[in-house]
Order: C-alpha cells, then structure tokens, then sequence
C-alpha cells in the first residue's frame, strides 16, 4: 500500500495560490488580510478590476460598498481599458465587466462613438443598449453599430437555426398523414388501429392492408405563426432572440410567420423577417406597455384559428385594458388558436414580471413561464402538435404563473 504526503513546498505552493486568489476577489484595501503583492500579469489584472469595482478616486461613480470606481467618463481611458480586459480575461467575463462598466457608471454614451463599438465585446447585452439608444446614434456610428449587432445575430443563428428548423420540420411532418408511406415512415399506432378487424388469431397478427404514415416534403402552408413581442426596455434580450427566430421561421415553406413588436403602439415588422439586424433596427425599446393592443391587431390579422400559433412574449405589466387583454386571449383559445405566453426568452434567468396576470392566465389554461433559447423550439413543437406545453419546474415563489 502507497500513502503519499504533502510535502512543505507543495504546502506552501498551494498556500500562495490560495493567497493570490483571494488578494485578486478582495482588491488590496488596508483591511483585506492577505498582505500578498501582486505583480507582472497579475497587476495588471488587478488594475483593469480595480479601474471598475476598486477605489478609483472622486471622478469615480460610488457602488454600493461607498468605494468609488475609477473609470471615469473619457472614450480613450474606456477603450483601453476594454482592450485590457479582454486580454486578460476570458469572452464571458468580458461581458460581465463590460455590462457592469455600463450600468455602473453610465457609459453607455460612449457607445455612439464608433471607436468604443469597435472595442467592445458583442454580445445579447450590448445589442440591447444600442437599440435603447434608437435615433440617437449618430450617422458616424450607425455602420459600425449593425456590424456590431449583426454579428452577434450571425452567432445566435449558428446555434439556434439547425436544431429549430430540424425540430419544427418533424412536427410539421407529422402533421401530415398519406397511405402510401415510405417504410421508414410508417405511423406503426394507427396503422394497428386502422386495420385491427384483420387481426388473425392463429398467428397472433394483424394483417395490415392498409398503411397510414407521416407525409414528407409537403410545400403548402401548414401553421401559421405570430410572434407578438413587448419591446419594453426591460425585455431587450427577449426582443434580440425573438427577432433571430422570427426570421428563422420565417424560412420556413411551411410556416407563414408573422412579427409584431409593440409598446405603446403596435409595429408590424413581417416585411423585414428577411433579415433580422433590419427586424431590431426597427424597434424601439423603452416606453410603455399596451398589451390589449397588441393583441388586437394579432386577433384581426388571424384567418385560420386552428392552425394558428400565438406567441406572446412579455413581462405582462399592462398599461393597457388588462380585461380586455384577458378577453382577447380567451377568444383566441376559444377559436381553437394555440396561445403561448413567454415571460422572457432569454438565458438571463427568472424574470420580474406581474404575478397577477400571469395567474390569470394560467386560469385560463395559458401557462406563463420564461423560455430559454434552447428550449423554444420544443415548446413551439408542443404548441404545433397541440400536446401541453414543457413548462419548466418553477421555485416555489414563481408558481403563480404556472
């Protein structure tokens, strides 16, 4: 039997690492207890952290220790130090910090200058300050803003086209019957339930003389699709991944796919689903909320109930007619429209939204629930094929909208 021993260097190693760790979380104040200095590399990372959440000095903004971060609000200091960060840290951290440096300190002015656009780190999140700040980016900044925006669209596609296209393609398919299938195509349950009076008893067989199975390769419209998205400021990130999917769908032969985004007022965005960067440059986050509204024009834009899927994405604070909200969508069930609503579709995690109306949608049989990237194209397959919806488990403390 072989024991092995931690021998003083390697004590003492491990010790130093731990040291090291801890003097980069707690950042160097008189008080923190580590009493280790740091250098070369390890400064530096220290200098770019501390530059945002340290002591910077008065010209800083105050957190909510009371220390002062120490940024300030010159484009040149800003730019270099996000040239910093994403040397020293990985793309991820990149996009804490970067979020973090914005709604700390309030930079998200500098972001009309192209050169800080060209030193960011893209992502959801930065998207959606661009679209908040709408007009008033200024002609010198706007190329450099739907380059921006377009490539963080180009890599949400890439990992959220494939799968959904694929799913939706199978339910689609399976939507559609013929008796003439292909062998691997055959529908095994209803062709045993079609053909159960030509059962023999000696051999324990049905002889199947009729075969039912899932068509293929049908061209014709089979679902229609209206997605129906609260660009509110709070819901940027939903309005991002809602654009991307829109126009995802909207490639598709055999959905007919319909985008309106609303606040206040209600915009139709279906003509751009071509291509989503021209979707999000057409909407306006911020403002207020008028979801009856919305609805409305969705109701009035419906011609086959039955095979009509309603997507509403929102946080549900109405500022409209909450009744007649309610109204409206227990007309569109009751015409036999499939109605989801979405209280996020995002990755950021449960989202504020009002309990109360989520309730009373869920009285209804509408389910609210946030929706994850990931998992939007299975509850689009549920709604398509009718089958209830994968609400995810909910804390205790979010059940009022399940």
């Amino acid at each position: 039997m072989t024991t092995t021993t931690n021998t003083p260097d390697a004590t003492n190693t491990a010790n130093d690492e731990r040291l090291r760790r801890w003097r980069l979380v707690l950042g160097g104040d008189d008080a923190e207890g580590t009493g280790r200095a740091l250098t070369g590399r390890d400064a530096a990372m220290d200098a770019a952290l501390s530059a945002l959440y340290g002591d910077g000095g008065a010209t800083g903004a105050r957190n909510r220790t009371g220390r002062a971060a120490g940024l300030g609000a010159s484009a040149p200091s800003v730019a270099r130090w996000l040239g910093d960060i994403r040397t020293y840290f990985p793309s991820t951290v990149v996009q804490v910090m970067q979020r973090d440096a914005f709604d700390r300190l309030g930079l998200a002015a500098l972001l009309l200058e192209p050169e800080m656009l060209e030193a960011v780190e893209p992502d959801v999140h930065l998207v959606g300050t661009l679209l908040s700040l709408g007009r008033a980016i200024p002609e010198t900044t706007k190329e450099t803003a739907r380059a921006v925006v377009r490539k963080v669209v180009e890599d949400l596609e890439k990992r959220l086209a494939s799968r959904t296209r694929a799913t939706l393609t199978g339910a689609l398919d399976r939507s559609a019957r013929t008796d003439r299938p292909r062998h691997h195509d055959i529908d095994w349950n209803r062709t045993v339930r079609a053909n159960l009076k030509n059962y023999l008893p000696e051999y324990g067989t049905v002889v199947p003389e009729r075969l039912i199975g899932y068509g293929r390769a049908a061209r014709s419209v089979k679902k229609d699709v209206v997605l129906c998205v609260d660009q509110s400021g709070s819901m940027a990130a939903s309005v991002v991944h809602a654009s991307v999917f829109g126009a995802v769908l909207a490639s598709m032969r055999t959905l007919r796919t319909r985008l309106v985004v609303f606040d206040t007022a209600v915009v139709d965005l279906t003509d751009q689903l071509d291509d989503p960067v021209d979707v999000l440059f057409g909407t306006r986050l911020g403002g207020g909320t008028d979801i009856n509204r919305a609805l409305a024009y969705c109701q009035s834009r419906i011609t086959r109930p039955a095979d009509t899927v309603v997507v509403l994405i929102s946080d549900l604070y109405e500022g409209g007619i909450r009744d007649g909200m309610l109204k409206r969508v227990a007309a569109m069930k009751a015409s036999g429209v499939q109605f989801v609503a979405l209280l996020a579709l995002s990755d950021e995690g449960a989202p504020a939204y009002d309990r109360d109306h989520a309730a009373a949608l869920a009285a209804l049989g509408v389910p609210a629930f946030a929706c994850t990237p990931d998992l939007f194209p299975e509850v689009m397959v549920a709604a398509i094929e009718k089958r209830p919806l994968p609400v995810p488990a909910l804390a205790p403390d979010e059940e009022a909208g399940h």
